[in-house]
């Protein structure tokens, strides 16, 4: 981070309340909620408060170097909840101009990608190949097109081919129906951009995070506030992963917050786990995110990403 560049503070209330028609006997559950560690992005503070109180709570960070909590339910109950509650600092990141980025072709190339950007080329569970998918991207990808001035026509059109409807999708929703529907949330754009790039063979990682809920007076408030958020990054060459958001057409600064990235949605979930009993559920959640500060001192010392 540059210590001249203008900062940002975020308070970061989420809330996940399952209430089950039966007792749940036992329960075993990871959560990814805590904000990642980046040059870009202090994590000043951060805990989970889950009732009721678990008999076990380890945490660890994942192959894609998430934080992830495990906890164990092992009494009978008929309510969980977990709230996690984090402060947050960022700062704008650095991102070439797109004339400048390389052509892509070159990207493309497997043998020259690095590994960390190699295994995001391949497909995942939740976005698979296909040519239609492909056609579509290619048209924004001529040869010898700057990579970003590329990403960013895909990205647009995107936004505007597709229309955003809570009401169209759930989270087991196929990216072909989605494709043909022209319809979706933000999970299902980031997914659909991912499957566009990887098939042309480029590099793109699933991440997921919060946008601020209520932004500064005189800006538009951004769509997928109301939960969890998901975007993409791409891998560019000399600049490292490069965050676009196909849902806002914009590429992410300081109203983006990071959690967590993988190859695809069942690698980020913010919550999810196995129970024994429990009968039918309902699940409510609730994200808070209060802009605190801008271009004051930071409160509170960040945490090292070592610190779990």
């Amino acid at each position: 981070m540059s210590a001249n560049s203008p900062l940002v503070q975020y308070d970061v209330v989420h809330t996940t309340e399952y209430d089950y028609s039966e007792s749940v006997a036992v329960s075993h559950h990871q959560a990814r909620l805590s904000p990642r560690v980046l040059p870009d992005q202090q994590r000043l503070h951060h805990d989970l408060e889950i009732e009721p109180a678990p008999a076990v709570i380890t945490t660890h960070r994942d192959y894609f170097g998430n934080s992830v909590t495990f906890f164990a339910m092992q009494g009978a109950h008929k309510r969980l909840v977990v709230r996690a509650r984090s402060r947050v600092s960022l700062r704008p990141a650095s991102v070439p101009s797109a004339s400048d980025s390389p052509p892509w072709e070159t990207v493309a190339d497997r043998e020259a990608l690095p590994l960390d950007a190699l295994e995001f080329v391949f497909d995942s569970t939740l976005v698979p190949p296909g040519a239609e998918l492909a056609a579509y991207a290619r048209a924004a990808f001529p040869p010898g097109r700057p990579l970003l001035e590329a990403v960013n026509d895909l990205t647009g059109r995107i936004h505007r081919d597709f229309t955003f409807d809570p009401k169209a999708t759930t989270v087991t929703t196929a990216l072909a129906d989605v494709f043909t529907s022209r319809r979706g949330v933000c999970q299902d754009f980031a997914r659909l951009e991912i499957a566009c790039l990887r098939s042309l063979g480029l590099p793109a990682r699933y991440v997921s995070g919060y946008l601020e809920t209520v932004p500064p007076p005189g800006r538009p408030r951004l769509l997928g506030t109301d939960a969890s958020h998901a975007w993409l990054a791409f891998y560019c060459p000399g600049a490292g992963w490069i965050q676009v958001d196909p849902t806002n057409n914009v590429l992410p600064a300081c109203t983006h917050i990071t959690v967590a990235w993988g190859r695809d949605y069942d690698d980020v979930s913010p919550v999810h786990g196995v129970i024994l009993g429990g009968g039918d559920h309902t699940l409510r959640v609730n994200v808070d995110v209060l802009r605190v500060d801008e271009g004051g001192p930071e409160t509170g010392e960040p945490v090292s990403e070592a610190d779990l």
